[in-house]
């Protein structure tokens, strides 16, 4: 095997493996919506359009995939989120 095609092989998993991961947020009774907006704005850097087509997305099919990354990058997202009353989780 050439050395290009064992490093495309080794980039493309790593890449698979750095992005296979979704932050998702479940819808709950007691979060605003201004509160999941204002929430995925300051921790997932979404624009506020982006904010809130999420948070309707939650409000009506229960959950929503609202970041993908590596472990690494949703980790932290995923406490501040739970730092602030929002169920998320990594999946």
């Amino acid at each position: 095997m050439s050395t290009e095609v064992e490093l495309e092989e080794k980039v493309g998993a790593k890449a698979k493996t750095d992005n296979g991961k979704n932050l998702i947020i479940y819808n709950d009774d007691f979060n605003s919506f201004d509160h999941v907006i204002e929430s995925l704005v300051k921790v997932c850097k979404h624009e506020v359009i982006q904010a809130e087509q999420c948070t309707w997305i939650i409000h009506y099919n229960g959950k929503c995939a609202v970041k993908e990354g590596g472990m690494d990058s949703l980790l932290p997202m995923r406490r501040a989120l739970s730092e602030r009353g929002i169920d998320a989780k990594i999946h």
